[in-house]
């Protein structure tokens, strides 16, 4: 009975969607859904997103406040208030799972999150986890809580897990054309999941199980994360020999088949690639494994903002200057061009290392105007416009984050010395470095 009324409420469009965490995941799905035509309830606990998008303003450079506007007139309601996760059909869980200071799974943002809404829980609704961790976690964690509040999961209360897949200033791809996992706690709760997403993603693809939905999600970030560590390795070698890395990629490139091309930087950002592949190395424990592959990659990823470092102690020891004084303007903190999102990104550890080696550290990034508040990190400035004047009083340029809007003419025309970590500057300049 539950499940055919849930049904027909997901396929008739008249279910109330809830979204719990209105970021980077979440506040896209949620104007997906309200695009569609549900009637959509949006969790979070910061009163300040809440409040910018009661008022149609975005707070994600990527997404326009003309959709977040047209979403409110459309009936979309942000609420700090989980209570009125009794008014929702569906329950789609969009937090963070970091890792704590021992790189271990943090879930205590999934789990908090649950444990606030179980009080609020009705039968007949569906819930899926979105928030990438460990296979396992569905079953091991939400389906007892939802339990032991007296529900049975797959008869009158639903659960699945479905890894976001959202790429942040993707042009080519946003929220309803990245194909859907889903798997579910039992048939009846897949069928759900399907249910769920099938008017709002263009196609939904079942597995046999949460866990196997759970696996997916790492393999697809383990895959970039151990191909970005070798490729940082080959351009470690590449340097010592004195060969440009990205013009050796750029022509491996060229071979139609059998090869992907991937690109070094000056360490992983992001609030996957950096974090994922731990969530299994931790949970493989369980069962004896070490992973010793993923552990690999992970260690030459972790250790490249430090070689960056040697590289500008190196740049400025060949011009005799020491780091120590020295002023330095880093270029791009976001931790991928052309986006705000500042999650994880390796510009962010540069300056700090570079800051605790006694250099004056300034940024410009024209997608972030002033320094945000971060968990692990405070930095108290602004972006700094880039102009001939500016550029000249430096004496070391990092080039951390390569988006489209700085002028790299100017830049390699005014700037002293340029240490380039993307490789924006191909072939030979006499005051560039590549890193």
């Amino acid at each position: 009975m539950y499940k055919d009324t849930l049904l027909k409420k997901l396929n008739d469009k008249t279910a109330v969607i809830g979204i719990v965490g209105l970021g980077y995941v979440g506040l896209p799905l949620s104007l997906r859904y309200s695009e569609i035509g549900y009637k959509v309830v949006g969790f979070d606990i910061d009163q300040e997103k809440v409040d910018a998008l009661k008022k149609g303003q975005t707070y994600i450079e990527h997404i326009g406040a003309e959709g977040i506007a047209k979403a409110v007139r459309s009936g979309f309601e942000p609420t700090t208030d989980l209570s009125r996760a009794r008014d929702v059909d569906a329950l789609i869980l969009c937090v963070p799972t970091p890792l704590n200071k021992y790189r271990e799974p943090d879930l205590s943002f999934v789990l908090n999150t649950v444990d606030a809404l179980v009080p609020h829980l009705k039968a007949g609704q569906i819930m899926s986890l979105e928030s990438t961790t460990y296979p396992g976690t569905t079953e091991e964690e939400l389906r007892p809580r939802i339990e032991k509040a007296g529900f049975t999961i797959g008869e009158d209360y639903f659960l699945v897990f479905s890894p976001e897949r959202e790429d942040p200033g993707n042009a080519k791809f946003s929220t309803h054309n990245i194909p859907k996992v889903c798997g579910g706690s039992t048939p009846s709760c897949l069928a759900a999941g399907l249910a769920l997403y099938g008017q709002v993603i263009e196609k939904v693809v079942p597995v046999s199980s949460t866990q196997a939905a759970e696996l997916t999600k790492l393999l697809e970030n383990i895959h970039r994360a151990v191909n970005i560590g070798l490729v940082n390795e080959m351009k470690i070698i590449a340097d010592r020999m004195g060969i440009d890395i990205h013009e050796v990629i750029r022509a491996a490139a060229t071979k139609p088949f059998g090869f992907v091309p991937y690109y070094p930087g000056p360490g992983l950002g992001g609030h996957c690639i950096p974090i994922d592949p731990f969530y299994l190395t931790w949970k493989a424990r369980e069962y004896g494994l070490h992973t010793r592959f993923i552990e690999l990659a992970g260690e030459i990823n972790s250790t490249m903002p430090e070689w960056v470092v040697e590289k500008v102690a190196e740049a400025l020891n060949d011009r005799a200057k020491p780091i120590r004084g020295s002023k330095i303007l880093v270029l791009g903190i976001a931790y991928k061009k052309n986006v705000d999102d500042m999650r994880e990104s390796p510009s962010v550890e540069l300056m700090t290392l570079l800051q605790a080696k006694g250099a004056q550290i300034a940024y410009s990034d024209p997608h972030v105007p002033s320094f945000p508040k971060m968990r692990r990190y405070s930095f108290d400035l602004q972006s700094v416009a880039l102009t001939p004047e500016t550029l000249a009083s430096f004496d070391l340029v990092l080039l951390a984050t390569d988006h489209d809007k700085f002028d790299y003419e100017l830049i390699e025309k005014h700037a002293k010395l340029i240490v380039d970590t993307r490789g924006r500057y191909l072939g030979a300049r006499s005051n560039v470095v590549k890193a």
